[in-house]
């Protein structure tokens, strides 16, 4: 299938590890230019320096998504110097498992407003484009409680809100926007492999539990958001898309 990405520009938060990091190299594998970013200068000078050999244009930016003019200031220049905007990936997590004053402080100052501000310095370049897509990453935590209480579920449920009032309001403009909820996904330095080697009960109780008897891989869920941000999705717009290998315990209606 083409999805049409050849030529678009993109961006991408939190793109140096993980899903993030596979998403803007499917990106760059389909003929889109791409910024990302990421707090950590080595990780986004190393992700630079890999990728560049993909795909056309890839800019990296060392920004905290918290910083609400930083944030805006690099998007716009970004978006400038990739000669427009198609579509804005949000990413970026706090990934808190607190459910304390902090994490929910914490978790709404990156993963929500991180995702708003985003949303809000692109959508100039956005109102611009004839194939807009805003993706926003949730979690399976939104949609299916897992026992103990985290500030990060609720957070992640706020965020689909979010994405799919956007998806409703700005289809008149012709923008797409919709959210993509991951389960467990594992990859080297990530969650499941800190509870893996820390919690290791936990983290074969929850492979138990899923039916395809694994956790997930990044580029499962990067294949996702790919395919929801380009053209070939272009009358999907307001949904949340699970991909867990069926784990949680929920109908979808």
């Amino acid at each position: 299938m083409d999805l049409g990405l050849t030529g678009r520009r993109a961006i991408v938060t939190g793109g140096t590890r993980g899903i993030g990091r596979k998403t803007v190299e499917l990106l760059l594998a389909e003929g889109c230019h791409v910024g990302f970013c990421a707090r950590q200068q080595d990780q986004v000078d190393d992700g630079v320096k890999a990728l560049s050999d993909i795909g056309p244009t890839v800019i990296g930016g060392v920004v905290d998504v918290t910083d609400s003019a930083g944030l805006r200031a690099w998007i716009e220049a970004t978006a400038e110097a990739l000669g427009g905007l198609d579509i804005i990936i949000a990413n970026a997590s706090a990934l808190g498992a607190g459910a304390d004053e902090d994490a929910w402080r914490n978790g709404m100052e990156v993963d929500v407003l991180g995702t708003v501000r985003a949303v809000e310095a692109a959508m100039p370049y956005l109102e611009a484009s004839d194939a807009a897509a805003i993706v926003g990453i949730a979690s399976t935590g939104a949609i299916n409680t897992t026992g103990d209480v985290r500030a990060y579920g609720g957070l992640k449920a706020a965020l689909i809100n979010y994405l799919s009032g956007l998806g409703n309001n700005l289809g008149p403009s012709g923008i797409r926007a919709n959210t993509v909820s991951p389960g467990a996904i594992f990859f080297e330095g990530g969650v499941w492999d800190i509870r893996k080697q820390k919690a290791p009960e936990r983290y074969e109780a929850t492979v138990k539990r899923s039916p395809m008897g694994r956790l997930g891989r990044p580029e499962e869920v990067a294949n996702a958001v790919v395919f929801l941000a380009s053209p070939a999705a272009s009358y999907i717009s307001g949904t949340n898309l699970i991909i867990d290998g069926a784990s949680t315990t929920r109908v979808q209606f």
